[in-house]
């Protein structure tokens, strides 16, 4: 639990229980994890690293307090009859905070730097609709063969992508296509965001990082918007034990806290009715199986078996105290222009599932005097364990013997990207509200594809759904590939996210919203 420090006790003055004008302008919040880097190709996915990074740099699009795309450093564009290609005209006052402009140059640079294979960035793959961008990225071509471009002395942006992709400005509001200050970089290399040298676009600078504490962002005078900036200061306060959180919160030491634990919820709501928010959320719940060769979970058939076996009715209602709702598929409800598929579960009836469960892992060789035994991953937090021990419960009629191996988050992502586990917890919450930044996850050798997952069918259609531009068979394009996936139980499904956060009742412009995040460029305490 990260320690609190002396001055926490001021700060403190700015919260809901004790708001003075004097602390008015310092936000202090608690998310849930600590950033792996602010360098955006070196981050590991996390919200809680979107947190800090949407608050630091602004992409060619932003968005609003309600998370709708807005005009960024990009003040308009233009896009081609064919779909290919994007021109983006930059405003004229942006600007890194030492006071250079930024410029297409800038952004040609981040977009490379993202791509480049010395980065291997876990999120380079959401810039693929570039045209060469994969190429670059796997070293197959040099960098200055990607398809972007700046022209008129770096006031305007080209894009050309391989084939039209109609989520393509969605992607622009991901840190994935934030710009990077190249001539920062061409003077510390690597070193370039340790504190002493970053630079910034956002409106805010970080200027401290107290490992595993705090990290603190000042504002920054040279952002085009900040004479409309309330927060001078911002404090992120990594706080992975949620209950210690809610804590802080009540002492006055938090502003916000990220994603209270869903057993507290009636308690919270009940107590602090003001400051609890709670709404539906574009984020899915799911256990990553390893489809890797020596690896249990590469049996279809025990894949099948731990999903039949899993209650997730009682998952939601009773072990998450109904703050998250049942699922059976990847995509989770309310994605724009897109039908929920499910899994195929023979039914509500537990008995004959688990009947048929325990005959696929007699078929897959597993029985009394041979049990299953996984290694189930799970980042640390209190959430996380009880549906960790929940699923093994569960899991424990077919024979199946789990050992958990609990870390924190960064940790946790690290060591399963690496493929070092049979089942571990994961969660996707949609960078852009379109399915296929659900289902790329798993699609072959894309980064956050944890299990490697892989099948030629499922892609095909993948990639012919990312480039039909007719929403409707786009849309049926991707529908098809899922319940592909799902007839491969390539994944096990559990729970759809809604929102969950703490939120001083006296901060003004925080809303609520599906893809729940929240600029700090945007709120304010009343006075």
């Amino acid at each position: 639990m990260p320690s609190i420090r002396p001055l926490m006790g001021a700060l403190a003055l700015s919260s809901a229980l004790f708001a003075s004008p004097l602390y008015a302008q310092t936000l202090n919040i608690g998310i849930i994890g600590e950033p792996a880097s602010l360098d955006t190709s070196q981050v590991s996915g996390g919200t809680w690293e979107a947190d800090v990074l949407k608050d630091i740099y602004e992409g060619l699009l932003t968005q609003d307090p309600e998370g709708h795309r807005i005009p960024g450093v990009a003040k308009s564009w233009d896009i081609s009859d064919d779909g290919k290609t994007y021109t983006f005209h930059l405003r004229d006052d942006a600007k890194w905070s030492d006071g250079k402009p930024v410029t297409a140059e800038d952004f040609v640079f981040g977009w490379q730097h993202m791509l480049d294979p010395a980065s291997a960035s876990k999120y380079a793959y959401m810039l693929y609709p570039v045209k060469n961008a994969e190429a670059v990225n796997t070293g197959k071509m040099p960098a200055d063969q990607l398809g972007v471009e700046s022209l008129d002395d770096g006031k305007t942006f080209r894009v050309t992508l391989k084939e039209p992709a109609p989520y393509f400005l969605g992607i622009l509001t991901h840190y994935t296509a934030f710009p990077v200050p190249k001539h920062v970089f061409d003077e510390y290399g690597k070193q370039w965001t340790q504190m002493d040298h970053i630079q910034t676009n956002g409106a805010y600078k970080p200027t401290s990082w107290v490992s595993h504490d705090h990290i603190t962002a000042e504002k920054n005078p040279e952002f085009h918007d900040a004479a409309k900036v309330a927060i001078d200061t911002v404090n992120y306060y990594p706080t992975e034990d949620r209950n210690a959180g809610i804590s802080r919160f009540r002492a006055g030491e938090l502003d916000v806290m990220r994603e209270y634990t869903s057993d507290r919820y009636q308690w919270l709501k009940e107590n602090l009715p003001d400051a609890t928010h709670m709404s539906p959320f574009l984020g899915s719940y799911y256990y990553v199986l390893n489809h890797r060769d020596g690896h249990p979970t590469a049996d279809i058939r025990v894949r099948e078996a731990l999903n039949l076996a899993v209650r997730r009715d009682v998952m939601s209602k009773q072990i998450m105290a109904n703050t998250f709702l049942p699922a059976n598929a990847l995509v989770p409800p309310g994605v724009n222009h897109y039908e929920t598929q499910h899994m195929t579960l023979d039914g509500d009836d537990m008995n004959a599932r688990m009947a048929e469960a325990k005959k696929l892992m007699k078929e897959a060789g597993y029985g009394p005097d041979k049990p299953l035994n996984l290694r189930l991953r799970y980042n640390s937090s209190d959430e996380h364990k009880k549906i960790a021990v929940a699923l093994a419960a569960m899991w424990k009629p077919l024979g199946v013997n789990v050992q958990m191996i609990n870390s924190e988050a960064t940790v946790h992502y690290q060591s399963i990207a690496n493929g070092d586990f049979d089942v571990a917890r994961a969660g996707w919450v949609a960078d852009y509200d379109d399915a296929e930044n659900f289902l790329t996850l798993l699609h072959t050798g894309v980064g956050n594809n944890y299990g490697a997952y892989s099948n030629p069918k499922y892609d095909k259609l993948l990639d012919q759904a990312n480039v039909t531009l007719d929403e409707d068979k786009r849309a049926g394009l991707m529908q098809q590939a899922e319940q592909i996936a799902l007839g491969d139980y390539a994944l096990v499904p559990l729970l759809t996210y809604v929102t969950r956060n703490l939120v001083n009742p006296k901060l003004q412009g925080w809303e609520d919203n599906v893809q729940d995040d929240h600029l700090s460029r945007w709120v304010s305490f009343k006075q």
